[in-house]
């Protein structure tokens, strides 16, 4: 399994470097619109691959922050439910020190 994921990460790497070596060509990159060029004019010469990269960085950036906060009330309930268990935990800690039982009754009635 290990060797079919390599093999798929090794065929992407190759088609990402086929498509950088086939688009080269300097393109403008205009990062204000036209009306607010002619006050400050920012642009930059790229090439054309490095768009489209990062292009898909910036989406996959925005798309795990989106999931990062959809996950939040997973990660809630789950840091609630880990905290109630730490204190029935504890309780039951203290209360077969209380009673000096360290059997459960149930599993003593079935016999384990």
């Amino acid at each position: 399994m290990r060797a079919l994921k390599y093999l798929i990460l090794a065929i992407i790497l190759v088609v990402l470097v086929v498509v950088a070596l086939a688009n080269r060509d300097l393109v403008t990159l205009n990062l204000l619109p036209a009306g607010m060029a002619r006050v400050m004019p920012l642009s930059v010469q790229v090439p054309l691959f490095v768009v489209g990269l990062a292009g898909v960085v910036v989406g996959m950036v925005i798309g795990y922050i989106f999931e990062w906060l959809r996950e939040h009330k997973h990660r809630r309930r789950a840091s609630q439910k880990s905290r109630e268990a730490r204190r029935l935990t504890s309780e039951m800690d203290r209360l077969r020190k209380t009673t000096g039982k360290h059997e459960d009754d149930v599993l003593t009635l079935l016999g384990r």
